[in-house]
């Protein structure tokens, strides 16, 4: 029972940051407060995060090659090499780095251990959790790059193409009471659909589940939280904008791209107008952007760092020397045996001098020094 415990302090943490701004801005009017200060913070902390997080990794040593290989290292000539699992080369490295980074190939290979009939242990191929990854980071990426139009004027031409992608479906819902709703994108569909698919996961599968913990239910609520607030905002507003004061006209896009705009230039100000609910997704937006250089989340940055991945396996053909080694005194075996020599005898054990070669030697090296 104890991920039920971590999904109810998750839960209950995500809806206290829903209650802050909605309190912050609709009843104290602290627009200034989440608006302009909380995102400057937030931005601060997770730059100054995750720079302080790589240049910890870039100066942690690694002074022997230690990546994960998952095949036949290069040997002889007439073995084949798997030049991506086992790359000996840079450019086997950039290419085993890419799949990884675009196409999670590590995870694509991952198998869960599973008991059947027999009983046996048989091992099952994880496609879901690797579809289920693949399809939230890039609906994820997707949405982050449609939102640079609210960053910039003019609108970059890529961000136009991947909105007419996006919504290539050319899915809408017919204007009602006078709002004109706009078409709905695919990444709006995907990123909370693979976000609750992951969330699931943690909860039904019972070897996840006994290794979950807060930290890991925490960003996927904070996440389907501000995915939510953006369908929000996007699609029901309209049904709502009585109750909330939420117009999704264009109007209300024009104050919020100001307001970004603003914060870009570091000229901010604060529109009349903007609705309570932009300013819990912008609140639960800055969170993340604080939370993120302390938790999980970071591996986006340190994939990049990782030595089981990013170093070619040729300690086969060149020698790697610890530069981090210092001297460190030895007591060779020598020494070791001209020590302990009488006691090695009585012990019975085999020595490579024994006493009356060494009285010779001495003797002899006696008489010279004499003549």
């Amino acid at each position: 029972m104890n991920f039920l415990l971590g999904i109810v302090i998750s839960l209950i943490a995500v809806v206290i940051l829903v209650l802050i701004p909605w309190v912050g801005v609709g009843a104290l009017g602290l627009h200034t407060l989440f608006g302009i200060i909380i995102p400057y913070v937030a931005l601060a902390f997770f730059f100054v995060g995750i720079m302080i997080r790589v240049v910890r990794w870039g100066k942690s040593p690694v002074p022997f090659r230690i990546p994960t290989t998952a095949g036949q290292q290069w040997s002889f000539p007439w073995i084949k090499q798997n030049r991506i699992d086992n790359p000996t080369s840079t450019f086997g490295v950039v290419v085993r780095m890419a799949f990884e980074i675009l196409l999670f190939r590590s995870l694509f290979r991952h198998t869960r251990m599973e008991f059947r009939e027999g009983p046996r242990i048989g091992y099952e191929w994880e496609k879901w959790l690797w579809i289920g990854a693949l399809a939230f980071h890039y609906s994820f990426l997707v949405v982050i790059l449609r939102h640079l139009r609210f960053f910039t004027d003019p609108i970059p031409y890529f961000v136009h193409l991947i909105e007419s992608l996006d919504g290539f479906l050319e899915m809408g819902i017919a204007p009602l009471a006078g709002f004109a709703v706009p078409g709905i994108m695919i990444s709006g569909l995907v990123l909370p659909t693979a976000l609750l698919f992951l969330f699931l996961r943690r909860i039904f599968s019972a070897q996840v589940a006994y290794l979950s913990l807060p930290a890991d239910y925490f960003p996927l609520i904070l996440l389907m939280a501000i995915a939510t607030t953006g369908v929000f905002m996007r699609y029901i507003g309209a049904f709502m904008q009585a109750l909330f004061k939420v117009d999704v006209l264009t109007v209300e896009v024009v104050k919020v791209k100001e307001l970004a705009l603003g914060l870009v230039t570091f000229h901010p100000t604060i529109p009349e107008g903007i609705g309570a609910i932009f300013y819990i997704h912008l609140f639960l937006v800055s969170v993340l952007l604080a939370y993120f250089p302390f938790s999980k989340l970071v591996h986006m940055a340190g994939i990049f760092l990782s030595p089981t991945r990013n170093l070619s396996n040729n300690s086969r053909f060149v020698r790697h020397v610890n530069p981090w080694d210092y001297p460190v005194k030895v007591h060779a075996y020598e020494e070791y045996e001209e020590e302990f020599r009488d006691k090695m005898i009585e012990a019975g054990l085999p020595v490579e001098k024994m006493p009356e070669e060494t009285e010779e030697t001495d003797t002899g090296s006696g008489e010279e020094e004499k003549e």
